[in-house]
């Protein structure tokens, strides 16, 4: 309603307007005809074409009095639709932080009262949870002897077959590589390595000497 009641006065403005070229129109048309019969002599024409400008020059002063108003009036019409608008979208602003406010505080209020449920529940079950607790403790002792007895029971033995299964397979697989690319592999076994050396025994010349 407030944006049909702008058009309606920026419509007044443009008709105004409209009126306010036909009138200069008009002044310009009777002041040509009143100047040539001035000019020709022609007074009682002339008079009358004075009479009737005048007129159209006073009613021309009007309407573009009417027209100043009208556009000023019509910016003030403007500026206040802008400045509702602009409070309007403040105010849903205002609306939507407050609605998102509510909506948090409700949230918060329904998680405490759960919170002071459950707390009021756990500390009304206080021998509940003793028990669980003792349960859970059995349980896991339970559980880490079973380990402990299936740890012990392992067969060493059996181990140590499969550990020198894998060495000499690797040893296999090395072997097969090495000749795949032609290259000679070092024959070293642990015990030759770690095996002490011997002393050469000192010959009857070095006896000799000392």
């Amino acid at each position: 309603q407030y944006n049909q009641g702008l058009a309606s006065h920026a419509a007044l403005v443009e008709r105004l307007i409209s009126q306010i070229e036909r009138e200069e129109k008009r002044e310009r048309e009777l002041k040509a005809k009143a100047s040539a019969h001035i000019k020709a002599g022609n007074n009682e024409p002339a008079a009358r074409y004075a009479l009737s400008l005048q007129e159209v020059r006073k009613e021309l002063d009007d309407n573009r009095r009417q027209l100043e108003d009208a556009e000023k009036t019509y910016k003030e019409l403007t500026k206040a639709r802008d400045v509702t608008i602009q409070e309007a979208k403040r105010k849903i602003e205002s609306l939507k932080f407050g609605i998102q406010d509510m909506k948090i505080q409700k949230a918060t209020a329904e998680l405490s009262e759960m919170a002071t449920g459950m707390v009021s529940e756990l500390g009304g079950s206080g021998e509940t949870l003793d028990r669980l607790e003792g349960i859970v403790r059995e349980q896991r002792e339970k559980a880490a002897g079973r380990a402990r007895v299936a740890r012990d029971s392992v067969d060493m033995s059996e181990v140590k077959l499969k550990e020198s299964e894998e060495n000499a397979l690797a040893d296999m697989a090395l072997a097969d590589l090495a000749s795949e690319l032609g290259v000679t592999l070092d024959e070293k076994t642990p015990e030759a390595s770690e095996a002490p050396v011997e002393e050469e025994p000192e010959s009857e010349s070095e006896k000799a000497g000392m």
